[in-house]
This record gives structure tokens, C-alpha cells and sequence, in this order.
């Protein structure tokens, strides 16, 4: 493998069990696999806004993880199911994690997620800190 895995302590068991990186670094980049909004019993929060909260949460940790924050972010792509239904909730709990200068996004509707029930997976990629 050519870069390095960043794996957080509390995603050790599910790096082994479905056999990929939290979030890798290559060259100067830290390239984050999608984070989804799940509860401790590896189901989708029920509520979009908690899911949703979630799912920054995890991002966050694997940031955290590699010294980095949400203002490292340089590229942000979510997948919806769902989109149009609940983007005004998304932006919502977005806007408190991701500030100005805000980093490219791309939003996209999907028909469904590797987790029953989960609308929004997260993946970014964020620039490693000299």
C-alpha cells in the first residue's frame, strides 16, 4: 500500500471486519473512506439530524485522529438518500462543523447506503499540516 493508514481506536474492530482504512495518507493529503451516522449498535440513527450529527462526529475523529480539524478539509463529498428531502437538515448540522473559507463539495443523490436506513455518507479529503 502506498500510504499510510489512519485508523482512530474506537474503529479498530470495524478496520478489521470490513477490511478498510478509516482514512489513509498519501503525499501531503489525508483521503477519508465515507462516514456514516451510526449508533453504537451499528445501526442508522433514526433521526437525520442526529445520523447526520453523527456522521460529522466520525469525520472529525479520524481528523483528530491524524492532528488535523474541519478547517483542514479541502474536499467534501456526501451521498444522499434521499436528497432532496432532507439537504435543508443537512446543511443545517453541516454548517456546524464545516466554517469559512468553506472547501469544495459535491452533493449526491443515491439510491441506497451500505447501512439500512442511513440517508448521508460523508467522505473527504483533508491537506496534512507541515
Amino acid at each position: 500500500m502506498p500510504g499510510t493508514p489512519v485508523i482512530p481506536k474506537s474503529m479498530q474492530a470495524s478496520y478489521a471486519a470490513f477490511q478498510f482504512a478509516p482514512a489513509t495518507k498519501v503525499g501531503d493529503q489525508l483521503i477519508l473512506s465515507g462516514q456514516l451516522g451510526i449508533g453504537e449498535d451499528g445501526k442508522a440513527i433514526a433521526d437525520l439530524e442526529a445520523q447526520f450529527t453523527r456522521a460529522f462526529e466520525s469525520v472529525g475523529e479520524i481528523l483528530a485522529e491524524a492532528g488535523l480539524g474541519f478547517e483542514d478539509v479541502v474536499d467534501l463529498f456526501t451521498f444522499h438518500v434521499g436528497l432532496q428531502s432532507h439537504l435543508e437538515t443537512f446543511m443545517k448540522v453541516k454548517s456546524n462543523f464545516i466554517k469559512e473559507p468553506f472547501s469544495s463539495w459535491t452533493a449526491i443523490g443515491i439510491v441506497e447506503l451500505a447501512v439500512p436506513g442511513a440517508a448521508v455518507e460523508i467522505r473527504a479529503t483533508a491537506m496534512l499540516r507541515d
